[in-house]
């Protein structure tokens, strides 16, 4: 194994740890990923009946596009096909995650857009996906792709009664981008909870704040204070 693919890895194994210290697990049901380094047709994952927080070297799985295990032992998620579905149309996504945080729930539940009412939320302002086809598990091609429709070219999408899923250019940035909407849920439901919500910000306003806090820089800072927390 190159150094390469053994950093993507251990990468992967933090981001558990990271996830289920920020309450992101829900017993062994979440799952991330990351396209394979000079493969892109091939993609790491999580194996089946571990936590977040059980992630190792020796049983994350080797994926394709179809949703085959091409290497490791492990017991594939049914829900392979979120990931799968979601690399096969955007070829800028290296890395994807699906987890079932209690806010963005609530709010996928709920009839309530996600409103820019905090500084987290602006960074799905005007680019939050909603799935709506099911509160089923995605076990099929057929239903990722649905997942990956209703994504389009964002880099978060709530699946209604059942979770969320987040896709970006890196592991960093798909965990912290997670991290973030569960945030923003949270503020949004309390807030709506307290009485009627005060008009936004002007839009230019909130375009101004998406853009300082997505720089690929801010993801990178965050992620690596939230390891060295769980070291």
């Amino acid at each position: 194994m190159s150094d390469v693919h053994a950093d993507l890895k251990q990468k992967m194994i933090m981001a558990g740890k990271v996830l289920v210290r920020e309450g992101q697990d829900d017993f062994t049901r979440g799952h991330i990923s990351a396209r394979v380094p000079g493969a892109p047709l091939l993609f790491y994952m999580k194996p089946h009946s571990v936590g977040l927080d059980e992630i190792t070297m020796d049983n994350i799985l080797t994926i394709d596009l179809d949703g085959k295990v091409v290497a490791g032992s492990a017991r594939r998620h049914s829900e392979v096909y979120i990931h799968s579905e979601i690399y096969k149309v955007r070829p800028d996504v290296q890395s994807v995650l699906h987890t079932h945080p209690t806010y963005s729930v609530a709010l996928s539940a709920s009839a309530r857009p996600l409103t820019a009412s905090s500084q987290p939320a602006a960074l799905f302002y005007e680019g939050l996906g909603l799935y709506e086809d099911t509160i089923n598990l995605i076990r099929t091609p057929e239903m990722g792709a649905g997942v990956a429709r209703a994504l389009g070219p964002h880099r978060a999408v709530l699946l209604k009664n059942h979770g969320a899923v987040t896709a970006t250019v890196s592991i960093e940035e798909t965990v912290i981008s997670m991290i973030m909407l569960e945030n923003a849920a949270m503020i949004e439901m309390i807030a709506a909870a307290a009485g009627p919500l005060q008009p936004e910000f002007p839009r230019a306003d909130i375009e101004q704040l998406k853009n300082d806090i997505s720089r690929p820089e801010q993801f990178t800072i965050n992620f690596d204070y939230l390891v060295r927390r769980v070291r």
